[in-house]
């Protein structure tokens, strides 16, 4: 036993779908429950048999519980009992919630991943929706954005919400801590159905094999082993420089992505919504990424007010070379899918390329030209991707306009 008073989750103005625990151990006999709860009339008697189950799992005797719910679901409230437990006592078993069924698919490495959703790993009511808002991906953040103090009741968090969300469909990504504390933090991704990690500040690919080593150690006994997949961050002026080395570190590793506030900082310089700065920085990535065959996605637009602002940074983006790039705000979403789309002219020269190479392939032909041009067969599925892109932006767009 550590101590005999815990605490763990939020509670306060503007709190909502969380709850805030307090466990004292006592020398009384039984559990005593407080809770103090929006929605104690509807769940109270749910909300205290869910705490029984865990005591009673935990094999906790004596104790009091104090809980004040702002309209948390039983899978954080778990999370949270959790928490607040190991701070009592050493134990490595898990109270875990049961996966939903919609929340078990698997994502390929070629699918787009125009946008990338960052969630703060220990705020329930961002995660609880966020899906409904067509993002290609849902980062569940176990960095930057969760305070040192708590990671440990935020990793608890991450697993049940891998387990319980639904993503709709988006993939499923976990933002780790930086190489080595990251490693800890696989303990609660791994076996819970992620589809992808994004190593932070990753300057060699000495790091993604550590990821991957910790991968395999945590799958060696699954039967089935689903591929999971890895985004490094690159974030500092070595990482730039190492940025093919990290790429082509490993199969599973299907883009890389570029983090300008740390990046600019570690140059000395302030980042500016001209970019001029990140130039050479932003180029090195698309490169690298080009060579090693991944994506290339850029860095989050830090101003989620100023919507012109962001669509001219997509569309320069864009023209860099890039495949998508963070958002830090759902209403971002929108914008960076509308300005990452095929515009009508490329559409049209994707169309022509795939033509030809359909017809060059009917008559036998060994070689594909469009005109003068010859057209070999990177240029070939570039322009397949182009077409099923602006196929799935026009799905999209008709979603949206029906909302």
């Amino acid at each position: 036993m550590k101590q005999k008073i815990s605490t763990s989750g939020n509670k306060g103005l503007g709190i909502r779908s969380d709850c805030f625990i307090t466990i004292e151990l006592t020398d009384k006999p039984g559990i005593s429950i407080a809770l103090n709860s929006k929605v104690n009339a509807l769940y109270g008697n749910p909300i205290k048999e869910l705490v029984k189950e865990i005591f009673n799992f935990f094999d906790i005797k004596n104790s009091k519980i104090t809980i004040e719910d702002s309209g948390a679901l039983p899978y954080i409230i778990a999370a949270r009992i959790e928490a607040a437990i190991k701070q009592l006592f050493e134990t490595k078993k898990e109270f875990l919630p049961e996966f939903i069924s919609n929340n078990k698919y698997h994502t390929n490495r070629e699918r787009n991943r125009i946008s990338r959703l960052y969630l703060p790993g220990n705020t329930p009511r961002l995660m609880i929706n966020a899906g409904v808002h067509k993002p290609d991906g849902i980062i569940l953040d176990l960095e930057d954005s969760v305070a040192v103090n708590k990671k440990a009741e935020a990793r608890l968090l991450v697993r049940n919400t891998l387990r319980q969300l639904d993503f709709y469909g988006a993939e499923r990504m976990v933002r780790i801590n930086q190489i080595p504390i990251g490693l800890e933090d696989l303990d609660y991704i791994i076996p819970h159905n992620v589809n992808l990690i994004l190593i932070p500040k990753c300057e060699n690919a000495k790091q993604i094999n550590l990821v991957n080593e910790k991968i395999s150690e945590l799958n060696k006994d699954k039967k089935t082993k689903n591929p999971i997949w890895l985004m490094p961050i690159i974030e500092s002026a070595k990482g730039v420089i190492n940025a093919y080395e990290i790429a082509s570190a490993s199969d599973n590793v299907v883009a890389i992505a570029i983090g300008l506030e740390d990046y600019t900082a570690d140059i000395g310089t302030k980042r500016t919504n001209e970019g001029t700065e990140s130039f050479f920085a932003r180029s090195q990535v698309v490169n690298a990424a080009r060579a090693a065959g991944v994506q290339a996605i850029d860095s989050v637009f830090s101003d989620v007010g100023d919507m012109d602002a962001l669509k001219e940074n997509v569309k320069k983006s864009k023209a860099l070379g890039f495949d998508g790039m963070g958002c830090i705000h759902p209403r971002q979403i929108r914008v960076i899918h509308e300005n990452f789309a095929p515009d009508e002219i490329e559409i049209e020269k994707a169309k022509k390329i795939v033509i030809a190479f359909d017809e060059a392939t009917e008559k036998g032909l060994g070689v594909v030209s469009l005109g003068t041009k010859m057209i070999d067969p990177p240029v070939v599925k570039r322009a397949q991707n182009t077409i099923e892109l602006a196929i799935s932006m026009n799905k999209l767009s008709k979603d949206w306009k029906t909302k």
